[in-house]
C-alpha cells in the first residue's frame, strides 16, 4: 500500500523539528534553538491508531524580502544563505503532501510571517486544484502550548481561514495524540495492500563536508532533494530517499568481467542516505553540527554499502583515512567515489587518453596515479573499488549504483566448505603455517558461518600462532579465489579448548 505524505511545514523556529522527532519517537531531525536548524526534507514513517503515514520534515518557509531588501533580517539566522533553497525543499513537500500540518508558535501568536506562508500555502494549493490534482486537508498545530495561557491563546490561529487549531507541545508530548489522530482522520483512504518488508539496499553517501556528496545525491536521484550549495556543511541530517533502479546490463560495473547481459532489465530497490560531511574531531562544534556527524555515523551504521566521497582537487587526507576507518570498523561495503573529476580532465581529454586497465576498467594516466595515491593512504582496505566521477557533468556516475551493487552481493556471497578447505590446503602448500617455540600452527577445519560481512571460523591447535601477517596472507588467498570486491571478510580463529 502507497504510504500516505503528510509535511510539518510553517516559517523558521515554530518547533516543527522537535514535534516531528515526538511524532517519530526518535530523535531524527537536528533541533536547535536558532531558527534556520533544519535546510533539507527529513521524512520517517508513523503508525497511529494501525494506521501508517510518511512524516516530512522541512526546514522553515521564510518570506523572501531578506533577499530583495538587504536591511530586512531573516528569520531563519543560522540558514540566511540559503533561504531561496529551503524554500523550494518546502514546496516540494507540499506538492507531493497528502495532508499538510502547517505548524506555527503558540506563544510567539499569530505574526506577518505566519500570515505570509498561509498565504504561500493557499497559492500552491491553487496551483493543484487548477491542474486537476486533489487538494491536501490543512491541520494548524500551534506548537509550543506548554502552558496554559498558549493554549489558550491558540485560538487566534483559527484567523488564518485554514483549518482546525491544535495545540501541542513537542517537548511534553501534550496534545500530540489529539493532532495524530487529526492527521489519520484526514488522510485520504488507500487500497489495502499486504506490507512488505524492507529489503531494500541500503547505500549511504559519506565523506568530508563539500567533496559534493548532496550533488552527487541528486544526480543519482534524479531529482533535487537536498540543497546543493558551495558552502561546507549544508547538509545537516540523514536524508533517505526509496529509488527503484533497472540495470539492463553489467556494463559499467567495476569487478564484473563477464559482459553477460540479462535477458530482461533487473530491478533493485535501494535506499540512498546523504549525510553530513563529517570534519575531524576538534573541529565539530557542540550543538547542531556534533547532532549532524552522529547522525552520519548512524547512516553508516544502518547502511549496506558506504559510498566514500573524495575530492579529485584535494586527494586523499587524514580525514578521509579517519572515516574510511569507521566505515571499516562497521564492516560495511565500500565504494571509493573520487568525484569533480571534471577539475582534473575534461570528458573530452579521458575519452582520447584512457586505457584499458585488468579488473579496473579504462584508466587515464592521471587516473592511474590517483588510484596509486588511494592505495596507499586507504591501504587497510586494498580491497575496494574506485571510481572516477563528477557530480556536476554527469561524468561516469551511472557507473556508481552498479558497482554498489556487485559490492553488496559480494557481501552476501557464501562459499562452500569444501572450497574453504581447498583453498586452507593450497595457502599451506604455498606458505608454510607458522611455528612459535617449536610448535607449529595447524588448522584442522574451516568455514564460512556467515555473510555480511562474510566470516569465516577456522578450528586451530593454538590460536597463539595465528600471527596477523598470516591471517592477512590467508585472507588474500581467499580474495584470490573469490574477490569480495569491496567489502571486508572476517576471519575467527578458534582454538581447541575454545571448542570444547
Amino acid at each position: 500500500m502507497k504510504k500516505s505524505f503528510v509535511a510539518l511545514v510553517g516559517r523558521p523556529n515554530v518547533g516543527k523539528s522537535t514535534l516531528f522527532n515526538r511524532l517519530i519517537g526518535e530523535r531524527l531531525s537536528v533541533v536547535d534553538d536558532r531558527p534556520g536548524t533544519t535546510r533539507d526534507r527529513i521524512q520517517a514513517p508513523v503508525v497511529w491508531r494501525g494506521v501508517e503515514f510518511t512524516l516530512v520534515d522541512t526546514g522553515g518557509i521564510e518570506p523572501l524580502e531578506p533577499l530583495r531588501h538587504k536591511d530586512t533580517p531573516a528569520l531563519a539566522e543560522a540558514s540566511v544563505d540559503f533561504v531561496r533553497e529551503i524554500r523550494e525543499q518546502a514546496e516540494i513537500a507540499i506538492a507531493e503532501a497528502d495532508v499538510i500540518v502547517f505548524t506555527v508558535d503558540a506563544r510567539a501568536g499569530l505574526t506577518a510571517a505566519d500570515e505570509a506562508v498561509a498565504e504561500i500555502l493557499r497559492k500552491l494549493i491553487g496551483q493543484r486544484r487548477r491542474l486537476g490534482k486533489t487538494t491536501p486537508p490543512i491541520i494548524i498545530a500551534a506548537s509550543k502550548a506548554e502552558a496554559q495561557a498558549p493554549r489558550d491563546a491558540s485560538s487566534e490561529f483559527y484567523k488564518l481561514g485554514l483549518g482546525e487549531v491544535y495545540p501541542v507541545s513537542g517537548i511534553h508530548g501534550d496534545g500530540v495524540g489529539d493532532l495524530l489522530d487529526a492527521i489519520v482522520a484526514a488522510i485520504p483512504p488507500q487500497p489495502a495492500e499486504e506490507a512488505a518488508p524492507d529489503e531494500s539496499v541500503k547505500i549511504a553517501l559519506v565523506g568530508r563536508p563539500n567533496v559534493g556528496k548532496s550533488s552527487l545525491f541528486n544526480c543519482l536521484i534524479g531529482e533535487k532533494r537536498v540543497i546543493v550549495s558551495d558552502v561546507p556543511g549544508t547538509t545537516r541530517d540523514a536524508v533517505d530517499t526509496r529509488i527503484e533502479f533497472v540495470e539492463a546490463g553489467t556494463d559499467g560495473a567495476i569487478g564484473d568481467d563477464s559482459g553477460a547481459t540479462p535477458p530482461w532489465p533487473h530491478v533493485t530497490s535501494i535506499t540512498l542516505i546523504d549525510t553530513a560531511g563529517i570534519r575531524k574531531r576538534g573541529s565539530i562544534t557542540p550543538g547542531v553540527e556534533k547532532w549532524s556527524v552522529l547522525r552520519a555515523f548512524k547512516a553508516v551504521e544502518r547502511s549496506d554499502v558506504a559510498l566514500l566521497l573524495l575530492d579529485a582537487t584535494e586527494g586523499v587526507v587524514a580525514q578521509d583515512e579517519h572515516i574510511a576507518g569507521y566505515i571499516l570498523d562497521e564492516n560495511k561495503g565500500v565504494v571509493v567515489v573520487v568525484n569533480k573529476w571534471d577539475l582534473i580532465e575534461s570528458a573530452e581529454k579521458v575519452a582520447r587518453t584512457v586505457q584499458p586497465v585488468a579488473g579496473l576498467g579504462l584508466l587515464t594516466a592521471q587516473m592511474q596515479d590517483f588510484l596509486k595515491l588511494v592505495q596507499e593512504r586507504l591501504n587497510f582496505m586494498a580491497y575496494v573499488p574506485v571510481l572516477f566521477v563528477s557530480a556536476k557533468t554527469g561524468f561516469r556516475t551511472d557507473h556508481i549504483l552498479p558497482t554498489a551493487l556487485r559490492v553488496n552481493e559480494a557481501r552476501a556471497m557464501r562459499i562452500s566448505t569444501s572450497d574453504v578447505m581447498r583453498i586452507v590446503r593450497e595457502a599451506s602448500e604455498r606458505h608454510a603455517p607458522p611455528t612459535r617455540v617449536g610448535k607449529r600452527l595447524k588448522i584442522y577445519m574451516a568455514a564460512q558461518v556467515g555473510v555480511n560481512p562474510p566470516t569465516f571460523v577456522f578450528h586451530v591447535n593454538d590460536t597463539q600462532l595465528v600471527h596477523f601477517t598470516y591471517q592477512r596472507f590467508l585472507e588474500n588467498r581467499l580474495r584470490e579465489e573469490f574477490a569480495f570486491l569491496g567489502t571486508p571478510i572476517r576471519l575467527i580463529f578458534r582454538g581447541r579448548k575454545e571448542d570444547r
